[in-house]
């Protein structure tokens, strides 16, 4: 059996009744944000080591802000701002800065700051905060010690949902209330946990696949075609947003806090989208297998500094979620019995998938390849793909591929252009003109 975890939003039906005590929630974890950021700020400050969340747990559980929530609701502030500070750590981006403090401020008509307020986070509820009533589509979400108004009172919050028609919710393991800046109302995201039935791999084929930013995904198959997923969308957003956030009077005010969640939405659903692509033109080919490039130090040169790719070269390079990708990759091909495997990529873009000359000088155009042994020429991309594919750095010499022989170069010097439509997910590019009604 294989275990899957699936995440469907729900709308709240009883809307007026919980948004109050919803809110209430919401602005408790920012606080319990704010608060955490300041100790791990400072323990930054003087130690130079960033607390992890059993170190805020421990620090945090006896203040007043900690019962604002539910203490696994608390616990899940805590991870996700020990995850932030990781990141921000991790990161070799000079331009990047560590997680902010959560707060909206507001401004008289001179411009003049009026009043600060915290933004309504979102509230996470695991399982020993949730009872799930599956015959009336409601869930019981546990209030805060803070929120419990009376003795009498209820201690949980009743929520009545509603789904999307054809959908079961069940073995609920965590409910999130997400407040909806544009809507101006709390929806719910239900995450369930389903066991399906291991799937048989579609075929023994493997396909290889080559990230990258001027072509985002390329993609060469074992039937000796390929394809080209172009990174236009994600170059364009990554020019637009940052600008628009830029010019913003706060940078952690509710402008801001929109334009960042539209910017995180549409570069996920891309990345949904073009998985589930890939998936479908896999299983097509009979593909059991995808090696994807194994990108782990693609931001450092041989000696361990950070590239300088030029100005924009930088922005697309420190903007390029391919973790993010390489995950919806996995689960999507794991759910038809298709294996993921990261391999090195070292060598990939300099070495001739025909013969296999390896010269950094035969890569003569951002897009071009040209090997002056064989006298090839073909897309640049999908020879590092096809180089993935067939995982040349593979450390069993007797199992490692050989690359000489015939090959027809037709398909590595035309592949098949996918280009991406808000509407209607990765088209040909012929038909991207006529995808919608």
């Amino acid at each position: 059996m294989l275990e899957v975890h699936r995440t469907h939003r729900a709308k709240i039906l009883n809307h007026n009744q919980v948004a109050e005590i919803l809110d209430r929630h919401g602005w408790s974890a920012s606080k319990l944000w704010n608060v955490a950021n300041y100790h791990s700020r400072s323990v930054w400050e003087e130690t130079g080591e960033i607390p992890d969340h059993e170190e805020l747990k421990d620090e945090l559980k006896t203040r007043p802000n900690y019962k604002g929530l539910h203490s696994q609701s608390s616990q899940r502030v805590l991870e996700e701002l020990a995850e932030a500070f990781n990141s921000w750590y991790g990161s070799d981006d000079e331009r990047d800065n560590p997680p902010g403090y959560r707060k909206e401020n507001y401004y008289d008509d001179e411009g003049r700051r009026v009043h600060e307020e915290h933004p309504r986070s979102t509230v996470t509820w695991k399982q020993n905060g949730i009872r799930h009533d599956t015959k009336n589509n409601r869930v019981r979400l546990s209030k805060g010690a803070n929120h419990k108004e009376h003795p009498r009172a209820r201690e949980y919050i009743l929520v009545e949902y509603e789904t999307r028609p054809g959908v079961t919710v069940e073995n609920l393991q965590q409910v999130r209330a997400v407040y909806d800046q544009s809507k101006e109302r709390w929806e719910l995201h239900l995450v369930c946990k389903d066991e399906i039935e291991t799937p048989d791999a579609p075929g023994n084929e493997t396909a290889g696949i080559d990230l990258g930013i001027s072509n985002f995904a390329a993609v060469a198959y074992s039937t000796e075609d390929a394809d080209l997923y172009p990174g236009n969308r994600l170059k364009q957003d990554g020019y637009y947003f940052p600008k628009e956030i830029a010019n913003c009077d706060d940078s952690g005010g509710d402008r801001a806090t929109r334009l960042h969640h539209k910017w995180s939405e549409r570069r996920t659903h891309l990345f949904h989208s073009l998985a589930k692509h890939i998936v479908e033109k896999c299983i097509e080919r009979g593909v059991g297998r995808i090696n994807i490039g194994d990108l782990e130090g693609v931001r450092e040169n041989e000696n361990g500094n950070s590239k300088n790719w030029g100005k924009h070269g930088n922005l697309d390079l420190h903007g390029w979620a391919f973790d993010r990708f390489t995950s919806i990759l996995e689960y999507k091909a794991k759910v038809k019995g298709i294996e993921v495997v990261e391999v090195s990529e070292r060598d990939t873009s300099k070495t001739c998938c025909v013969c296999g000359r390896e010269d950094e000088s035969q890569r003569v155009e951002r897009g071009l390849y040209v090997c002056e042994d064989c006298d090839a020429a073909y897309n640049a991309d999908v020879n590092g793909a096809e180089n993935i594919r067939l995982d040349i750095n593979e450390s069993n010499s007797e199992s490692a591929p050989d690359l000489g022989g015939d090959k027809s170069t037709g398909w590595l010097a035309q592949p098949a252009v996918h280009l991406y439509d808000l509407s209607c997910g990765f088209q040909p590019q012929r038909e991207v003109v006529d995808c919608k009604p």
